[in-house]
């Protein structure tokens, strides 16, 4: 019943203002709606909502993840140039890392953590 309806990521922050210089600039999100304690993003034919919560940075597993396709080494050039920091997971079964890039079989990928610790993922699957 859900499998043809669009899914949403929900980040929880605890610095909305923190968050929201990172979802826009480093990111590159325009806001599509605003709420008193949160922002609503379009991504592609996604949506990400950032919102305040006393939670936030407790998750400690992937909360978000771009599939971008050949785009994949110009967007993570571009998140260096940015100074974002990649996460290096090194006990991934199956996994080899060049750098800051894991590779899966034919699926590269990498990680980094926005303000609060919510840790977000590109791939270069696409969808």
């Amino acid at each position: 019943m859900l499998g043809a309806k669009p899914v949403a990521a929900t980040l929880a922050v605890s610095d909305m203002q923190a968050a929201r210089e990172f979802y826009e600039q480093t990111l590159g999100l325009a806001p599509m709606q605003e709420m008193p304690d949160g922002v609503l993003y379009r991504s592609g034919e996604s949506v990400a909502l950032v919102y305040q919560s006393k939670y936030a940075g407790t998750n400690q597993a992937t909360a978000a993840t771009w599939a971008v396709g050949e785009d994949f080494d110009a967007i993570v050039e571009d998140l260096q140039r940015k100074g974002v920091t990649f996460e290096h997971y090194d006990d991934l079964p199956d996994t080899t890392r060049d750098g800051d890039v894991h590779t899966f079989g034919a699926l590269r990928a990498v990680w980094f953590k926005d303000p609060d610790g919510n840790i977000l993922n590109i791939a270069d699957q696409a969808m």
